[in-house]
């Protein structure tokens, strides 16, 4: 009965509680209704008053809208109204085109009947004067022409010889002034010594020994420096002769030595004459060194300073050339500081621009040939072997330091008392002046002057007339300078004259 009893309260209390379940839920079901058709009427009234917004918004924009349109129209209106101004101002343009045309194509009409008019009367004209002046047109036209071109002549005369002057003193006054302030300030010696050839002896039983029984001294001698040894054409003389200048000074320095020493035979000749070389060598390396320190010239490869050095036993007409190189250098260095050209080129071109004459006949060439050629292969700039290739025209000069070169050997070369020509040489460089000035025609007779520095030339008046005889100077000058070879400048003086005689009686 008891557990009856508990199943009829538990179902009595699960009744009660659904009841209270489902009156709770009936409860709040109704509350959330009318809570959404709350929310429903308030997002209904909000989007009446959207739509209102927006449709007032669409109202305004269509206002707008139709205004610009409007506004356009009309700005289209005007300038259609502008465009059709302007199409009526071209036309009226054109049509004043087409009258200005044809009033100028009635000119032009006008004025070809007017040129034709002209012509007519100038061939009239010229018929009447042509026989007036009982000339053609043609002899006139060329008779005014001669008479024109004599007048310009004159005045192209005039005016080159005006410009040739002015141009002339200045470069003169300038090139003087280099050349003068540069000679002035190297002072060096009048003639330069001479390579002794010669030995005094200092008694004559000196010469027997020198030659020696049977010759066998002054034969062994001979062989050991390649030297001729002449002991019997000046008395208390013995006279050194060979071409190559370092031979001739080994033999006269083993030669002294052996004098001094007094013991002569083979075997003391050989060791003079070893000794010799020794010394002759050291004084070739020491005098090339010495002179690139003079000049103040560093980093020249040592062969080439050897070769410097056996230019001081070698001499040209008589003059050193190791000297006449020293001397140059230092000139050399004065010009192109005045003139703004690269002083250690011009100075370095200078010393070495005859040391092709240092090498023996095996290399075939000129000297200045064999120069450039001996500088590019030890390592020498390009411009200092330009310069000593091109010192005697062999080749143009193109650089200023290449002009220095060739302008301070003419006068190094030129100075009086630096070389011995004989008289012999001397009359034959001035007869070939002369002949060069007169191979020319209309040349009536031609002088050297100077020493061989002028060549003055008279010509024929009639055959030569002022303005060829200016390019007579010039061609004679070009022929001196292709044909001959010479010290310093030479000037051409052409003289032109015409005499007018007449005798009263």
């Amino acid at each position: 009965m008891e557990i009856i009893a508990i199943i009829i309260a538990a179902v009595l209390g699960i009744g009660a509680g659904a009841g209270s379940l489902f009156l709770y839920n009936k409860k709040h079901e109704n509350g959330g209704k009318n809570k959404a058709e709350d929310l429903i009427r308030k997002a209904k009234h909000e989007a009446g008053d959207i739509v209102l917004e927006a449709k007032k918004e669409a109202t305004r924009i269509s206002d707008k809208s139709a205004s610009e349109e409007a506004d356009r129209r009309k700005e289209w209106k005007r300038t259609e109204n502008r465009l059709a101004e302007r199409e009526t101002a071209l036309d009226h343009k054109l049509d004043q085109l087409e009258k200005k045309t044809e009033h100028l194509n009635r000119s032009e009409k006008e004025l070809e009947e007017l040129k034709t008019e002209v012509r007519e009367i100038r061939v009239k004209q010229h018929e009447k004067l042509e026989k007036v002046a009982g000339l053609s047109k043609a002899e006139a036209r060329e008779k005014l022409m001669k008479m024109t071109e004599s007048d310009i002549r004159q005045d192209l005369v005039a005016l080159v010889a005006k410009e040739q002057k002015e141009i002339k003193h200045d470069i003169d006054e300038t090139a003087q002034a280099i050349l003068l302030t540069a000679m002035e300030r190297m002072s060096s010696e009048v003639t330069a010594d001479r390579t002794v050839t010669s030995l005094k002896l200092p008694d004559d039983d000196m010469k027997g020994r020198i030659i020696g029984k049977e010759g066998r001294n002054i034969q062994a001698l001979q062989r050991a420096t390649g030297v001729d040894i002449v002991v019997d054409d000046a008395p208390g003389m013995v006279v050194l002769s060979s071409f190559d200048p370092i031979r001739r000074q080994v033999a006269r320095y083993a030669l002294e030595r052996l004098m001094k020493d007094g013991r002569i035979n083979p075997a003391s000749i050989e060791e003079a004459v070893a000794k010799g070389e020794k010394e002759i060598e050291k004084e070739v390396v020491r005098a090339g060194e010495d002179a690139a320190r003079e000049v103040g010239v560093v980093g020249i490869p040592r062969e080439i300073l050897h070769l410097l050095g056996e230019l001081k036993f070698r001499t040209s007409y008589g003059q050193n050339v190791l000297l006449h190189s020293i001397e140059m250098a230092h000139m050399a260095g004065m010009i192109a500081e005045e003139i703004g050209a690269d002083k250690r080129i011009a100075k370095t071109a200078t010393l070495l621009h005859d040391m092709g004459k240092a090498v023996t006949h095996k290399i075939e060439g000129k000297h200045a040939e064999i120069g450039a050629e001996l500088a590019k292969k030890y390592g020498m700039p390009d411009a200092v072997v330009h310069a000593i290739a091109a010192h005697h025209d062999d080749i143009e000069p193109t650089s200023p330091e290449a002009l220095i070169v060739k302008i301070c050997d003419a006068i190094s070369a030129a100075r009086p008392g630096a070389r011995n020509i004989s008289a012999e040489n001397f009359a034959e460089r001035m007869r070939d002046l002369e002949n060069i000035a007169t191979s020319f025609p209309g040349i009536d007779k031609a002088y050297a002057i100077s020493a061989g520095r002028e060549i003055r030339v008279i010509v024929e008046p009639k055959q030569i007339d002022d303005l060829t005889a200016l390019k007579l100077a010039r061609d004679i000058a070009n022929k001196i300078e292709a044909t001959m070879s010479y010290p310093g400048v030479i000037k051409v003086n052409v003289i032109r004259e015409t005499r007018a005689v007449e005798y009263a009686k």
